[in-house]
Formats: C-alpha cells, sequence, structure tokens
C-alpha cells in the first residue's frame, strides 16, 4: 500500500505524455519514476509484466498498465477543463492503430524493412483529417481543449519532429498553429521535466499541478 499512486514514466514516451497530461490537469498529486527502458526497474515488471510504460499503480494497489485508462481514470477523480466531455474515441482509435503505424514506419524504416516516405505520405492522410476538424473547431472536438487533442497531440510532435522543415511546408496551417500552441504551453512544459532514471531506494519526486509553475 502506498501514500500516493506511483506513475512510472518515461520523458520521450507519446503514450507517457499523455497520461501525465491527464495528471497535470486533474490536479492530483503521484509519485513519478522515470524509467530506463534498457534497464527497467523490477518494481515495475512485478505490478506489469508487459514492460511497457506508462503504468500507474494507485494507493489501494490496484494497477492501471493502458494510457487511455490512465487519462481517464485520472480525469474521472477530477476534470476541471472538462475533458472527458472532448473525447472521441474513433479519431484516437484512428491515431493509435493507422497513423502510429504509419509514423513508427517513417521514423525507425530500418526497424520496419519499410519505405519512409510511403509511410510519410499514408501519415499525411489522417493528418489532413485532423487539420479539417481543427479549422472548424481550433481544438479537435470543440473550441476547448480536451482528452482527444492531448491524445493524440504527442504522436502528431513525434510524427513533426522528423522533418520539421517539411512538416512545416505542407497544407496544414491549423495543425500546425494546434501543435505550436500545445508546445508552447504552460500545460505541456510542466510534464517535460527531465529526471535521472528511477532506482529502489530513491527519494520520491512528487508530480502534480502543485509542482507547475504557472
Amino acid at each position: 500500500m502506498n501514500d500516493k499512486p506511483i506513475l512510472y514514466s518515461f520523458r520521450r514516451c507519446p503514450y507517457a505524455m499523455r497520461a501525465r497530461l491527464a495528471w497535470m490537469i486533474s490536479g492530483m498529486t503521484c509519485e513519478i519514476r522515470e524509467v530506463k527502458l534498457s534497464a527497467k526497474p523490477e518494481a515495475m515488471l512485478e505490478i506489469s509484466p508487459k514492460g511497457t510504460v506508462p503504468v500507474l499503480l494507485l494507493a489501494d494497489g490496484e494497477v492501471v498498465e493502458q494510457s487511455l485508462d490512465i487519462m481517464r481514470w485520472a480525469l474521472g477523480q477530477s476534470d476541471p477543463e472538462g475533458w472527458l466531455q472532448r473525447e472521441d474515441g474513433d479519431l484516437i482509435a484512428r491515431n493509435d492503430g493507422e497513423f502510429k503505424q504509419h509514423l513508427d514506419h517513417y521514423k525507425y524504416p530500418e526497424r520496419h524493412g519499410s519505405d519512409p516516405l510511403e509511410a510519410r505520405t499514408k501519415a499525411g492522410e489522417f493528418l489532413m483529417l485532423l487539420n479539417a476538424r481543427l479549422a472548424a473547431h481550433g481544438q479537435l472536438v470543440s473550441k476547448g481543449r480536451g482528452l482527444a487533442d492531448m491524445a493524440i497531440m504527442p504522436f502528431v510532435r513525434q510524427f513533426s519532429a522528423v522533418d520539421r522543415a517539411w512538416f512545416d511546408a505542407q497544407p496544414w496551417p491549423d495543425l500546425r498553429a494546434w501543435l505550436d500552441g500545445h508546445l508552447a504551453s504552460t500545460l505541456f512544459a510542466s510534464i517535460m521535466l527531465r529526471l535521472k532514471p528511477w532506482s529502489e531506494g530513491d527519494a520520491p519526486i512528487a508530480f502534480g499541478a502543485a509542482h507547475r509553475s504557472e
């Protein structure tokens, strides 16, 4: 049993980013443990043998292993901006399915034996859809940021970083403005803290809105 929930995370992982975004906006506090993916801590593997981040260990011993489930759990406790009202399950599923596959084939062609330009073109079809949504609403579901935006944005960030000059030259100005706005936000800055990988016996590091600078 723990006094506070424990969130196992990895700074650059888009799945972990979206979990941290929801946790931060919820206003709750947890202990955060940065994971070195090449040397995953036994404490994490004992509660989640799948060995991927994020993983949330609740104070009562319950384990939440999927990033979207962590987002929904945190927002189910406290949702001050109404993110749960701005969720689009079909759009998120398309992001996590076909777009993520094309993203991986674009970013890591040597791992997948893929044609990165073909993968980039296919990924761009989804990004054009997002651009059309954003042109209409400013955010993916309505005018305010919500769960759909924060579940998808880290993956668009990862895609854009492969070749930012190419990304900026594409006909999706609303997508660029949306991405850059979220990347420049206080919220995003607050979840991108740099931590050394956690080891057994390390002092707890608190993570939550109480530690966010406005």
